[in-house]
This record gives C-alpha cells, structure tokens and sequence, in this order.
C-alpha cells in the first residue's frame, strides 16, 4: 500500500477530488496555506496500491489547470509507503 499526499491549488483541488471519487478512489481533504505567495492549497490523501500511483498521477495531471508563470507547478505529489491501514 501507499499513501499519495497531494498538495493543489484550491482552485484545482474539487476537479482532482471529482475526477479520483468518479475513479472508485476514496480521497479526504484538509484545506491548507504554503508556498512563496501563501496561496491557499488543500491537501489530499489517497490510499491506493502500488499499482494505482501512475494512473492516479496521470488523473492529477489531468484535473489540474495549467500553470503559465515559471515556478508554478499544477500540483505537488508525494508517495510514501503505508505499513498499515485500517478502517475503524
């Protein structure tokens, strides 16, 4: 299992939420602020099998709106292993 941390624009971030719930992936958001222009971001979590990281990666690409200014990134991902998960 890993765990996919996704940090987006806030004005991008309900696009990657309806294109991963539309995808049969469970997905929960936490509004958040960073960056050089304290822009406000929500930040994502998946948790997908190893399989899952591209594909959903690829969806992320594709909900996300472009960026045209230098340094402005449409998203950032982060994967890291999950030892364990449970639903209580």
């Amino acid at each position: 299992m890993k765990l996919m941390i996704i940090i987006a624009h806030d004005t991008d971030s309900e696009n990657v939420v309806q294109e991963l719930v539309q995808n049969d992936f469970r997905v929960t958001r936490m509004a958040s602020t960073g960056g050089f222009l304290r822009r406000g971001n929500s930040t994502l979590l998946v948790g997908l099998e190893d399989e899952q990281v591209q594909p959903v990666t690829d969806l992320i690409k594709g909900a996300c709106r472009q960026e045209n200014a230098e340094n402005q990134y449409r998203a950032t991902v982060f994967v890291v292993d999950m030892p364990y998960y449970t639903k209580i």
